[in-house]
């Protein structure tokens, strides 16, 4: 399942409007790309499937996106925006609440990863289609899991934690091994094992 950010948050992708907003046509170019990405996967999906999809020509199409791995970035880099929403909307909810914020991200991933066309984390997957750390689509992902494990050191602070930065780097382990627990497992189960596992790691911090 893939979750595009709201156009609020989302970045501005392809080639912009002549006020620097967002092209309809790039977005729709994006908004058929970035299922079939996520459900297909990165390589097998070519950009003339996208084109074809998509009702554009191969100019219109390299107008926007002069290639594939430009689209594949920018994929991602709207998967990450709608993440980062996510969690600031949780963090403002909860504010000095750092706990529940933690809850409610494990609660949500135990429905995302028990739900309909779920197909594992976009951006594990993509690192796992780009093993060249220094392409330019796997700086993306590596960007975010960056992300990922700095907010959850920030909360982890909030929480007290003498050593926030190693606890953070296991809470986003059980992150991504709860990713790759979802067939056959109901998603209240995943959300509690998490939640416990979590828990685990903070208690054995602050000792």
């Amino acid at each position: 399942m893939v979750t595009l950010a709201a156009s609020s948050d989302a970045p501005v992708v392809g080639h912009p409007t002549r006020d620097g907003g967002q092209s309809e046509v790039a977005r729709r170019i994006l908004e058929v790309a970035a299922p079939r990405f996520y459900r297909e996967g990165i390589r097998a999906v070519s950009a003339d499937a996208v084109m074809a999809e998509a009702g554009v020509t191969k100019v219109t199409f390299y107008r926007h996106f002069p290639t594939k791995d430009r689209l594949v970035e920018a994929y991602l880099e709207t998967v990450a925006a709608a993440e980062r929403a996510a969690v600031a909307s949780w963090r403002a909810r909860h504010a000095g609440d750092p706990a529940a914020v933690l809850t409610e991200y494990a609660n949500q991933l135990g429905t995302q990863v028990c739900g309909d066309g779920f197909r594992g984390c976009p951006f594990l997957n993509a690192v796992a289609e780009y093993p060249d750390v220094t392409h330019p689509v796997r700086v993306v992902a590596e960007r975010h899991r960056e992300w990922l494990r700095r907010t959850a050191e920030d909360l982890l602070t909030e929480l007290g934690l003498p050593d926030a930065r190693v606890a953070a780097v296991q809470l986003v382990m059980l992150r991504d091994g709860a990713m790759a627990a979802g067939g056959g497992v109901e998603p209240g189960e995943i959300g509690r094992a998490l939640r416990r596992a979590g828990e685990a790691v903070v208690r054995a911090a602050l000792r």
